[in-house]
């Protein structure tokens, strides 16, 4: 079995290689075409939402337009709900507003939903002219770049791809169109990335809670965060409890009552008395290695001998599906959220070996200014359940004792993704 592990050291002070721009470079890219890709889903949803509101005004005029009037403030609210979803997977998290209010009268008289309504027109136009430019950029791109190899295939009518404006001909021309292609991709890697934030920019704006909502549900996320803390406390102080008592106090017991043996047999058989002293002996090491255990699972030393980087490349390395480890963080976080990460890596390679059917796998952290990202992939069977299962409760309950955020990305048939977003400070 071939495991590889991958570390990429990114120390402030020293010149990054060629390879490694081009590789942020490429990531930038794909990470543009696949926010535009989802803005244009919401972007159909919000045009949907316009022409669904311009009936509804119209049909008010024979009267059926005032029955379906309250399920505008929910249509809005569903819409807007769903690019803050979108928004808060690719940045910062825009909280969400909860349930629309009911009746027409008071959705108008909420900021909230008044916000929302001049979100729509600009993302049900202007976002869906992005998403669908840059959609149509990339397909048309990887159309002429491999054009020379099939167009011989097609019917002479129909030999010029989309956007030439010339006939294809012969290999000439064919090579042309494969030029164009890379004029076209090279456009889409030049304008990508501002056109992912030109669409994502009102949503960013207008969907985002006012100051004084903003405040009231952050005191109320705190609140919750804070009783996570708790419960995250007092069921790590059980576990460590449990462990002791049902291991090393259990083995020190065992080493008393032998010890107390080998003193009575020490003036009848002092053979006997030899061999209960060894026993506890045994007994002494054992109760040494639970503890060591315990202790490691509290805060595990390699951390603090190796770094972020090198313990969860062991655990990588240890992992019984082929496993890369992709850690790109300069500097240190925290001493809690390195062992919050190495504990929820840790256990989501575990079920990946128990569960998951996976021929490989993949641990990718990186630092994003003040937030620790971290992905495990798998390309397993999927179906893992976000919410259910005690390994996901307990990691879930460890992220958000720190304010972070878990999403669980894992449909029938797979791949698995897990993604944990925690504060690391600056």
């Amino acid at each position: 079995m071939i495991k590889e592990v991958r570390m990429v050291a990114n120390r402030p002070g020293t010149a990054t290689p060629a390879r490694g721009i081009v590789l942020v470079r490429a990531r930038a890219v794909f990470d543009a075409l696949e926010h535009l890709v989802g803005g244009l889903g919401t972007a159909l949803l919000a045009f949907a939402a316009l022409l669904y509101i311009g009936l509804v005004l119209l049909l008010c005029a024979v009267g059926v337009g005032l029955l379906l009037a309250p399920t505008l403030p929910r249509i809005v609210r569903a819409v807007s709900e769903r690019e803050r979803g979108r928004l808060s997977r690719w940045g910062p998290e825009v909280i969400g507003l909860g349930p629309a209010p009911a009746g027409v009268r008071a959705a108008l008289a909420d900021p909230g939903v008044r916000r929302e309504l001049r979100w729509l027109p600009v993302h049900g136009t202007l976002g869906l002219f992005l998403g669908a430019a840059g959609a149509t950029l990339t397909l048309d791109a990887a159309q002429d770049l491999t054009y020379p190899l099939w167009w011989r295939l097609l019917p002479k009518d129909e030999a010029t791809p989309t956007l030439v404006f010339w006939t294809v001909r012969d290999e000439a021309t064919a090579l042309a169109v494969m030029a164009f292609g890379i004029g076209l991709f090279a456009c889409f890697v030049s304008l990508g990335p501002a056109m992912a934030r030109m669409q994502a920019w009102p949503g960013r704006r207008l969907l985002a809670p006012t100051a004084d909502v903003d405040l009231s549900m952050r005191v109320a996320q705190l609140s919750a965060t804070r009783a996570a803390a708790l419960d995250a406390h007092a069921t790590e102080l059980r576990r460590i409890e449990r462990s002791l008592h049902d291991g090393a106090q259990n083995r020190l017991v065992a080493v008393t009552v032998l010890l107390g043996a080998a003193r009575r047999a020490l003036a009848r058989d002092p053979s006997a008395a030899e061999a209960a002293v060894d026993r506890a002996q045994d007994a002494a090491e054992q109760a040494l290695a639970e503890l060591r255990t315990v202790v490691r699972s509290i805060l595990p030393p390699v951390l603090a001998d190796r770094g972020l980087a090198g313990a969860l490349a062991g655990l990588a390395a240890s992992c019984a599906v082929p496993c890369r480890a992709d850690v790109d963080v300069p500097g240190r976080c925290a001493a809690s959220v390195e062992a919050t990460a190495y504990f929820v890596t840790a256990e989501a390679l575990t079920n990946v070996a128990k569960h998951s059917r996976a021929r490989s796998a993949a641990v990718i952290v990186r630092r994003d200014a003040d937030r620790l990202l971290l992905r495990v992939e798998d390309d397993g069977i999927g179906g893992a359940d976000g919410r259910g299962g005690s390994g996901l409760a307990g990691m879930r309950g460890r992220i958000e004792a720190h304010d972070g955020r878990l999403t669980v990305t894992s449909p029938p048939g797979g791949p698995t993704t897990l993604q944990v977003e925690l504060p690391c400070g600056l």
